[in-house]
């Protein structure tokens, strides 16, 4: 059963970079997506390069957080003429209302995944901070944007529904909210197959994200993993808890220390691959 194993948030905290590196040295973390404008981007990279057998994908980042970009370049995303918006249901009423220009999406996530590439980092792949590309009118300008940075690969979003029942401890509201965006499925590998990237047949773990039981809810999404030669990408964010983690807006604090401890867990019948393995098979197909 191949599976990716993504730590999403690399250089939002030093605790969360040193999580990263360890795990990837235990041989339980395949990659990373760093997110461009983070705090300690700066020391991601140079962890990131120390570590060779560490992929680094751009986590592009559109909503709860600065742009790579002058705000004054792209209004629509950075209406406070700051920062982006900081709720991701505004983003996605905003968006759906026509709001947010899809050029100006495109040329932020340029800017985003170029001052990695700037830095010296071979990008493995793109996914979105809060999944924002599950949405049609993100999905497009993204792919626009790896195209144009010659990104190989990109996160299949979509989680399937035998991993939202494996995930018992999510809460009501949550889990209806990703079983509805399930229905842009199909539109997203559609686009995907056009653009010529590769993808997995799902993600993991977004349900189960800071559930009360995280190793409980790690231990049962990968006894649910159906045999066969689909490749899956299970999507985790690790950290040790620092003071710079608590100065951060994020309901994700101790389940980043349960997550790691988790991960370190063995994971028998699993085998870890790698996003550039699966950007050698059919676009917008599995591996």
């Amino acid at each position: 059963m191949p599976l990716i194993i993504n730590a999403d948030d690399f250089g939002l905290t030093p605790g969360v970079n040193r999580s990263v590196v360890e795990l990837n040295r235990a041989g339980v973390l395949t990659s990373a997506t760093l997110m461009a404008t983070g705090g300690f981007f700066d020391e991601a990279v140079a962890l990131a390069r120390a570590a060779p057998t560490l992929e680094v994908g751009c986590h592009v980042q559109l909503v709860d957080g600065v742009p790579a970009l002058q705000p004054a370049q792209i209004p629509s995303l950075c209406p406070s003429g700051q920062t982006f918006r900081a709720s991701l249901g505004r983003f996605a009423a905003d968006l759906q209302l026509g709001r947010i220009s899809a050029e100006e999406i495109q040329s932020e996530a340029t800017a985003q995944i170029r001052r990695l590439q700037d830095a010296g980092l071979r990008v493995s792949h793109v996914d979105t901070h809060k999944h924002t590309h599950l949405l049609p009118r993100v999905m497009r300008p993204l792919l626009q944007a790896a195209r144009a940075c010659q990104i190989a690969a990109i996160r299949n979003p979509f989680e399937p529904a035998w991993a939202r029942r494996a995930a018992s401890a999510a809460f009501g509201l949550r889990r209806i909210e990703v079983a509805l965006a399930g229905g842009w499925r199909h539109t997203f590998l559609r686009l995907v197959r056009q653009a010529g990237l590769a993808t997995t047949a799902g993600t993991l773990g977004v349900l189960a994200t800071g559930t009360a039981d995280v190793p409980g809810a790690l231990r049962s999404l990968l006894g649910a993993l159906p045999p066969g030669p689909d490749t899956w990408e299970l999507v985790c964010h690790p950290g040790h808890p620092d003071e710079h983690l608590e100065r951060v807006a994020t309901r994700l604090r101790a389940s980043r220390a349960q997550e790691h401890a988790a991960l370190l867990e063995q994971i028998p019948g699993i085998t870890l691959v790698t996003w550039r393995g699966l950007a050698g098979a059919p676009p917008g197909r599995s591996a």
